[in-house]
């Protein structure tokens, strides 16, 4: 069954003018409960649930072309209205390299097909594993839609799950994590990522050889030297032994199911189906299913006669039968895997070991693997060599994604599971795939820290805006050298929509920026958390008027990118995403280029944080200056009309002579208006070849109040020819 976890819309009406908010259930999951009770004037909540559904021929191929009309949505046993339909297929048309950010900003977060390779080292041998990465390093490589995400994790009984990269669409550090699967090597300055975007090598090497399959062999080399050699009394030690052994696998097992449960859990969070691939030889499933009828099985025949003679003690009914509160375990676990909307895609990797011969295989674990796939929707495949052609099959089936939106009645923030159906109305010979129900949010202060984890990730990789708390981001390239620039990163974050719900004296804020190239591959990053004492007067009133100014930074050469900013409170899980396009011009040809303006901002309106020095990049002089001193430029800046501002223009190569400044003012629609006077102050002295420092000011007089832009040009000093003029904007907003 093809299911997807609800997009939840927030539509919040203010003063009678709707303000709308996009936020997935995992959002609303790091919201917390205390937040209902804050107070935005007359303002109402209104929750709407997008769900995404799959409908395909009994052959497995997608219905297109169905409307709103097609659908009944059916929330805990009452019908709904379908308020909208949007329509997703990946196999319209595949975007070229340099269109996969726009078409993955295109797509829904709930939409998105998430993949997520699991890998058990605790029931499979080494070289089985290390078999079946080339595979999945192929399907990785050459199988997958350019907007579709994946996760590399590995599994093993000692660590339990192990995330080594988050659901991304940067196929580079997926193909190195599959690689690795976290074996130790040579770590490097992303070693600290705490999203794990960018691959990372574990303190703790997880490779294990198989304890199951050892305990496997012992009692299988005390059956085989049974036989009719052996006297009554060893046939009974060897059955004693293997109980006993039997016990201890059985015990393994129900560790590792409670462990996925918890997984499983997690991934809760994250929006969308997430198909779990899941490379493994499996456990003997005789464990779970019993002994398999088998009118020439001499361990079956053995147990009749024991029974007949009177010797039932002697017979292991969970050997026959299987282990009923395994299989309640087993059970539970598979019902979080449903509820988290993921389908387990099971892979048999026994027959990649060297030299096996698959037909010969003594397969079984494969009862287990299909078992744990065929309660969830999902597929055994038995050749992980041909894992490509297997999974195109899925690929297929959900090439085709339609996203229902219905309003639910009082879903309340509980955490509580509700029924879901959706029925397509005259199309009965098709099957309909969509997730049987879903969760109500929890309060952030529940959440599982690899749940807040994964929703932290998910917002970077959708990209999607998030407003819970005020974000404004400055990102802007200066030269470092002609192959690469220094990319100061500042975010202004509310402080009253951090404070909003806090009730602790500490506040711990959460920072998270990476920057993606045009492939979508992730380039940089940088993260902190940053602990504020609200006891010192002067920090809280600091965030009570402006918020948290924080200055970070990223190295990167020439290119287009898309720079992802996430801040989060930690305890209360209020969070503001932003995404800024940024172009990073190359240097070396010498053409003159200006940054965008800076203003300059007063001091003391914000409670200032730079990046820790601990990054292993060396020190890097601050380029905020003018005349030597240094100044703290505003993200977003806002004016009144009587102010004047002064403003600081950075340009590269310029030639000597007269210099003009010119400005135009342009509203929120990019039209030009009148008002707003600008002034060149002075070319200022930097003593560095080819970078000048231009001071002008500014006066907002005449600008009603609102949100404008700021061009500004140079007319002359430009290089001949290259150019009539140099300009380059500014957002800023003007208040009464």
């Amino acid at each position: 069954m093809i299911e997807s976890l609800p997009r939840i819309r927030l539509h919040d009406v203010r003063r009678g003018l709707a303000a709308v908010a996009l936020a997935s259930l995992g959002t609303l999951l790091s919201t917390p409960a205390a937040t209902q009770e804050q107070s935005f004037g007359d303002s109402t909540e209104v929750t709407v649930v997008e769900v995404p559904v799959s409908v395909v021929t009994k052959k497995g191929d997608p219905v297109r072309g169905l409307t709103v009309e097609d659908f009944t949505i059916f929330d805990g046993g009452k019908k709904r209205d379908v308020l909208s339909l949007e329509v997703i297929d990946f196999e319209v048309e595949i975007p070229a390299d340099h269109e996969v950010r726009r078409a993955s900003e295109a797509l829904p977060p709930a939409a998105r097909r998430r993949f997520f390779f699991l890998f058990d080292l605790s029931f499979s041998q080494p070289v089985s594993v290390i078999r079946a990465r080339e595979a999945a390093k192929r399907f990785v490589l050459e199988n997958l839609h350019p907007t579709d995400l994946v996760a590399v994790a590995t599994f093993s009984l000692e660590t339990g799950p192990r995330l080594l990269v988050t659901f991304t669409p940067d196929r580079a550090q997926l193909a190195r994590a599959i690689d690795t699967l976290g074996a130790r090597g040579p770590r490097d300055r992303y070693s600290g990522d705490p999203l794990r975007f960018l691959y990372q090598v574990p303190d703790n090497v997880v490779p294990e050889s198989s304890r199951t399959s050892q305990v496997e062999t012992r009692g299988g080399i005390a059956k085989r030297a049974g036989g009719d050699a052996l006297t009554e009394q060893q046939r009974v030690l060897a059955r004693l032994f293997d109980r006993e052994q039997n016990s201890f696998a059985k015990s393994r097992i129900s560790d590792w199911s409670k462990s996925m449960a918890s997984l499983a859990r997690s991934l809760n969070s994250v929006q969308g189906r997430k198909q779990v691939i899941y490379f493994s030889e499996g456990f003997d499933s005789k464990i779970l299913l019993g002994r398999q009828p088998d009118g020439e099985n001499l361990q079956a025949q053995d147990d009749v006669l024991r029974v007949a003679q009177g010797q039932s003690f002697l017979v292991d009914t969970q050997e026959t039968y299987g282990s009923t509160e395994l299989q309640g375990d087993i059970n539970k676990m598979l019902r979080e895997f449903r509820r988290s909307d993921c389908v387990i895609q099971s892979v048999d990797i026994g027959g990649l070991r060297a030299g096996a011969d698959i037909r010969g295989r003594d397969n079984r674990g494969q009862e287990g693997l299909f078992y744990i796939a065929n309660e969830t929707g999902g597929n055994l495949f038995k050749d992980a060599n041909d894992l490509g052609s297997q999974l195109s099959r899925v690929m297929h089936s959900t090439a085709v994604t339609y996203l229902l939106s219905f309003q639910p009645e009082r879903l309340e923030r509980d955490g509580e599971y509700r029924r879901l159906k959706i029925k397509v109305n005259g199309h009965k010979p098709s099957r309909v795939s969509h997730r049987d129900g879903y969760y109500a949010p929890r309060p952030f202060s529940e959440l599982h820290p690899l749940e807040r984890s994964l929703l932290a990730a998910d917002a970077i990789a959708s990209a999607s805006a998030r407003d819970d708390v005020g974000l404004d981001v400055l990102v802007v390239p200066f030269r470092a050298s002609e192959t690469s620039s220094y990319v100061p990163v500042i975010l202004e974050a509310n402080g009253s929509d951090l404070l909003n719900g806090h009730r602790r004296e500490l506040m711990n804020v959460e920072i998270y920026a990476y920057v993606s190239d045009a492939k979508g591959e992730m380039r940089d990053f940088f993260s902190q958390v940053i602990g504020l004492d609200l006891r010192n007067s002067k920090a809280k009133d600091a965030m009570r008027e402006g918020g948290l100014k924080y200055y970070g930074h990223l190295n990167l050469g020439p290119g287009e990118y898309l720079v992802r900013v996430l801040v989060r409170n930690a305890e209360t899980g209020r969070t503001g995403v932003k995404t800024v396009s940024l172009e990073v011009p190359r240097y070396s040809d010498q053409d003159p280029q200006v940054l965008p303006p800076f203003f300059l901002e007063d001091p003391g309106r914000w409670v200032l944080v730079r990046e820790s020095e601990d990054r292993g990049r060396g020190s890097v002089v601050y380029p905020f200056t003018v005349n030597g001193e240094p100044y703290i430029p505003a993200a977003r800046p806002v004016l009144r009309q009587r102010d004047k501002a002064e403003v600081c223009l950075v340009a590269y190569n310029l030639e000597g002579g007269e210099i003009e400044i010119t400005s135009r003012v342009l509203d929120h629609m990019g039209e030009v208006v009148e008002g707003g006077k600008v002034a060149l102050v002075e070319r200022t002295v930097t003593g560095i070849a080819g970078l000048d420092k231009l001071l002008v000011s500014f006066r907002p007089r005449g600008l009603s109040t609102g949100d404008y832009t700021l061009e500004l040009s140079v007319v002359g000093g430009l290089v001949d020819g290259s150019a009539d003029k140099l300009a380059n904007t500014t957002s800023f907003s003007v208040l009464n």
